[in-house]
């Protein structure tokens, strides 16, 4: 009369194993929010922090770089620095989600939506 219910168990399973994966990637996303990186431009003279999600969160500019005649090197050096913050949070998200793929036991190479 029952024949078949043994799938559910697999069913049920395979629930638990989704929810685990989503308090997993909630987790990290939250740990991205909150990891901060630094990208830095001029040697060093204009820093910009932004978190793992690329979001900006400080600048700092040395000022022996403030200089009326060189505006645009100082504009250069900013972008530059953000640009190199940016980088670094893609790549530390890349990080995360690459090592939370491999403690899932997911195939190499399948993006998570972080």
């Amino acid at each position: 009369m029952f024949k078949g219910l043994g799938g559910l168990g697999d069913m049920a399973k395979m629930m638990k194993a989704a929810q685990e994966m989503q308090g997993k990637l909630a987790a990290l996303q939250q740990q991205l929010a909150t990891t901060l990186v630094t990208g830095e431009s001029g040697a060093g003279l204009v820093k910009a922090t932004a978190t793992a999600k690329g979001t900006l969160t400080a600048l700092d500019i040395d000022p022996s770089i403030f200089n009326a005649e060189e505006k645009e090197v100082v504009e250069d050096l900013i972008l530059a620095a953000i640009k190199d913050a940016q980088e670094k949070a893609q790549e530390k998200t890349q990080e995360e989600t690459r090592k939370l793929s491999e403690e899932l036991g997911l195939p190499a190479g399948m993006g998570l939506p972080v």
